[in-house]
């Protein structure tokens, strides 16, 4: 079974829709993060009407307030009741760690705090997102992040998760997406397309920015 793992979308349906172009699987998981970004119910709406397995991101249970605003009730609450976990062909899916939609790994932590974080799963992979960066740390797989992602580059990162796994980077319309992000009316718009549209964001920058504060 092919299933396509689109991650930390962030409210950029332009990625989206590029990178569904490119997907060829027998499933679509969303994995949370979905929202937060310069055009919630659009991308929202993008992701319902797709036969779509979806799963809770933190950004998606905790909505900033503009965010909140641009949604209605039915979407709020379709969000609030995403299950945080799906387990397919033998997969198991989270935003983050099994045991947290917040918790961190990069290629920084250790093999044995990754395999603490993993305790009490039993499928052969576990996939997750949330720090935006592809990686593969035995049977843990980051799919990285389609709308939002820390990789050197500015793309869509995402992956097929098979019997093995197929990192992947989607091309999309940078400048259009720029225009459309600035006309948006999200409060951090200009700083989003600063940060992470107009020029790529560090990938090492980022591993160190997630590290504890005490190493």
């Amino acid at each position: 079974m092919r299933v396509a793992a689109l991650y930390d979308v962030h409210g950029m349906p332009w990625a989206v829709e590029a990178v569904l172009d490119e997907v060829e699987a027998d499933a679509i998981v969303f994995g949370g993060d979905l929202v937060w970004g310069p055009y919630p119910p659009e991308t929202l709406a993008l992701i319902r009407s797709l036969d779509a397995i979806v799963i809770r991101g933190n950004a998606d249970r905790d909505l900033d307030e503009w965010v909140a605003d641009q949604l209605s009730d039915d979407e709020r609450n379709w969000l609030l009741q995403l299950p945080q976990t799906h387990v397919l062909d033998d997969v198991f899916y989270c935003h983050a760690t099994p045991r947290s939609d917040e918790e961190i790994i990069t290629p920084e932590t250790p093999d044995e705090k990754v395999e603490e974080m993993l305790a009490g799963v039993d499928q052969r992979l576990v996939v997750g997102g949330h720090t935006h960066m592809q990686q593969r740390r035995g049977r843990y797989v980051n799919a990285g992040s389609v709308g939002m992602p820390y990789e050197d580059d500015v793309a869509a990162f995402w992956a097929v998760i098979s019997d093995d796994v197929e990192f992947q980077r989607t091309r999309f319309d940078v400048e259009h997406a720029i225009a459309e992000t600035l006309r948006s009316g999200w409060p951090l718009a200009q700083s989003f397309v600063d940060e992470n549209l107009a020029q790529a964001p560090s990938r090492s920058e980022a591993i160190a920015q997630f590290r504890p504060a005490d190493t």
